[in-house]
């Protein structure tokens, strides 16, 4: 069975579930955290200085899931090795923190006799997802001015693995260096 749309767990609204002790387990309010998508963060040219950043923000206040997340970080990466490689930089600024419950139901024949419907309905553990402020900065790329037009690229590839609506934030780092003629 796949998982559930985007839009079941997109809000807000609920209380998160996000303590976790390694130390002391039995205080965690989650006992067992479940398998994190999202693995690199950086990626690109770490050490190299760049003229321009572009920030992905959220308009609104929405939770993200983390295979979303990597799915859009994939697309916008993919991309821009293939066009600029070695002349971008690429942050993930979110971590998928809150944890996801489902109370899952069994459907079918004879299913009313194997579950127990609403009662003790808390769920388990089945998911991770970012939550972001409105505003927000999701990802960052870092470039020069005149690879402007392969980030936007990038950004709308990564925009349509998204759910929400989201803006793209310009700021100049540095000034370009004058060319001699």
């Amino acid at each position: 069975m796949g998982i559930r749309p985007g839009h079941t767990v997109r809000g807000v609204g609920k209380q998160p579930w996000a303590r976790y002790s390694k130390k002391r387990p039995k205080q965690s309010f989650v006992k067992a955290m479940p398998h994190l998508s999202l693995l690199v963060y950086r990626m690109g040219d770490l050490h190299k200085e760049f003229e321009v950043q572009y920030d992905l923000c959220t308009h609104t206040d929405i939770q993200l899931r983390d295979n979303a997340l990597e799915a859009a970080r994939q697309a916008a990466n993919k991309y821009l090795e293939k066009t600029i490689m070695g002349q971008y930089f690429f942050h993930v600024r979110v971590f998928p923190h809150n944890v996801i419950r489902e109370n899952k139901m069994i459907a079918g024949a004879g299913a009313d006799r194997l579950q127990k419907g609403m009662r003790a309905a808390f769920g388990r553990a089945t998911d991770r997802a970012a939550r972001m402020r409105a505003g927000q900065a999701i990802f960052t790329f870092k470039s020069s001015a005149a690879n402007r037009p392969f980030i936007i690229e990038a950004v709308r590839r990564a925009r349509a693995k998204l759910s929400g609506t989201y803006s793209l934030r310009e700021k100049v780092l540095m000034a370009p260096a004058p060319t001699v003629a």
